[in-house]
């Protein structure tokens, strides 16, 4: 089952599959335990250690979700739908997609998976691939930074102060180990950032402490 618990959002490995009000199918698993995860805190407050902290959503925020298509931002837009349902005040969300050159088909997936799991997207096009397919030399590097530079500007636009990233604990520790390996320094994703080109805009990783086996069983479930 997921359900709020204070600023945590607790998930349990369940026996059998159960719906939320949002329409969150969670697959069930053998084991029978509980993982608690501070996924999306809401509001300030305070630590287990009595220490004032300040949480990633804030009353009045405008919360940019964006979605790749992929298990795990088509995950985290489901959360926020659930989150909405429980909120102790107002703050809003919008669903983004950014086309940066898909093929018709690709582009179809996510706008049927989006159909099907009730998240209602907003879709713009950019012409980020056309862009970095003659580059040699990390495409991948200029390519993301492509895209988070589309995406902080159209949130923008949209009047939103925060976007929403679907980075999960694996790709935290994935990024911790690339760096070492390759870059010999120690350095990762930070679960929330200020933007140093977009003046009020803030970046945060709701998923941060999501293991990806959970996602991947919540994506098999619903067949996505």
């Amino acid at each position: 089952m997921l359900k709020p618990l204070g600023d945590r959002i607790v998930v349990k490995m369940l026996e059998k599959e159960e719906t939320t009000k949002s329409g969150i199918i969670l697959a069930g698993k053998s084991e029978e335990k509980s993982q608690v995860a501070e996924v999306i805190k809401v509001g300030d407050g305070t630590n287990s250690e009595g220490k004032k902290v300040e949480m990633a959503i804030k009353e009045g925020d405008k919360v940019a979700v964006c979605i790749s298509g992929g298990k795990d931002s088509m995950l985290m837009a489901k959360l926020f739908q659930e989150l909405k349902l429980h909120n102790k005040f107002p703050f809003e969300v919008e669903f983004l997609v950014m086309d940066p050159g898909y093929s018709p088909d690709n582009r179809h997936v996510i706008e049927e998976n989006a159909r099907k799991l009730g998240i209602p997207v907003h879709i713009f096009e950019s012409d980020i691939f056309d862009a970095v397919y003659t580059i040699e030399k990390s495409p991948c590097y200029l390519c993301a930074r492509m895209r988070r530079g589309y995406l902080y500007s159209y949130a923008k636009e949209l009047g939103c102060n925060k976007i929403a990233l679907g980075h999960h604990y694996d790709d935290v520790i994935e990024t911790i180990l690339m760096g070492m390996l390759y870059g010999a320094q120690v350095q990762t994703m930070m679960p929330k950032l200020h933007s140093t080109n977009f003046e009020g805009m803030e970046l945060i990783r709701p998923l941060y402490l999501v293991r990806e086996d959970d996602i991947k069983a919540w994506r098999d479930y619903n067949h996505l």
